[in-house]
């Protein structure tokens, strides 16, 4: 049975915390205690949770099958966004790239770009651009994130603040009706409030699976960037605030 998105943000939550309790997820996703212990029990089933008394604790071993899912969620998509971000990015610049899948594919498809400086707290990022003899990269230091090679914490931010960049690129959990870019992690989104002040321009690259997604942490607003590359049209409130806002929709071509 297909997982509905609001079991896969539960799993995130797992991810992410490592336990998740059933009366708080029951007030963040505006539901009953019933619904909540049923997306439980349908996630333990799968083997991605296991029970405990007042919610679930991550199964062992779920982190890392959790994140090379997520790299294969909507991939094709991912990949035409990475690429039609790249494309906007030339030669010479300096960027910003966050933890994330689609950042992950960005940086794919920077791999025939020159002479890039790159900054990253994602140990995946830096693997994938070591394999350029044209690229700089330059790691930020941290709290490694085990389940997904992000690094976060205040050293990370504090590492990130020291350089003023082009152009930051950075991904989000979820984007809401309000055009707001939200997160579960409380030290990631820290680290990206940091990246998005210290770029000249920002773009947000998301797949339509995180729209009218619901996360506890806010991020920042579209408002706040110059473009969002993403794989489907907005809907009609989030096109408008996009228009008034000034923040550019790009499409794969």
């Amino acid at each position: 049975m297909a997982r509905s998105l609001r079991q896969n943000d539960i799993l995130d939550l797992a991810l992410t915390e490592g336990r998740v309790a059933v009366d708080t997820l029951a007030r963040r996703f505006g539901v009953t205690l019933q619904t909540i212990r049923r997306d439980l029990g349908e996630l333990a089933d799968e083997g991605r949770l296991e029970r405990v008394h007042g919610g679930a604790v991550l199964k062992a071993g779920a982190a890392n099958i959790g994140y090379a899912e997520r790299r294969t969620l909507n991939a094709a998509a991912k990949a035409a966004i990475g690429r039609t971000c790249a494309a906007a990015i030339p030669d010479g610049s300096s960027l910003f790239l966050n933890i994330g899948t689609t950042t992950e594919a960005v940086a794919r498809a920077l791999l025939a770009h020159r002479n890039l400086t790159v900054v990253t707290n994602n140990l995946n990022v830096a693997n994938i651009l070591a394999t350029s003899d044209s690229c700089q990269v330059i790691v930020a230091g941290g709290i490694l994130r085990k389940s997904d090679g992000g690094l976060v914490g205040d050293l990370t931010s504090e590492a990130i603040a020291a350089f003023k960049v082009d152009f930051a690129v950075i991904g989000t959990s979820a984007l809401d009706e309000d055009g707001d870019l939200l997160d579960f992690d409380g030290q990631e989104v820290r680290v990206s409030r940091t990246i998005l002040r210290q770029a000249r321009r920002a773009f947000l690259v998301a797949d339509h699976s995180k729209f009218g997604r619901a996360a506890p942490v806010r991020i920042g607003s579209l408002r706040d960037v110059a473009t969002i590359f993403t794989d489907r049209p907005l809907g009609a409130r989030l096109a408008a605030l996009c228009a008034e806002w000034g923040t550019k929709v790009c499409l794969p071509a």
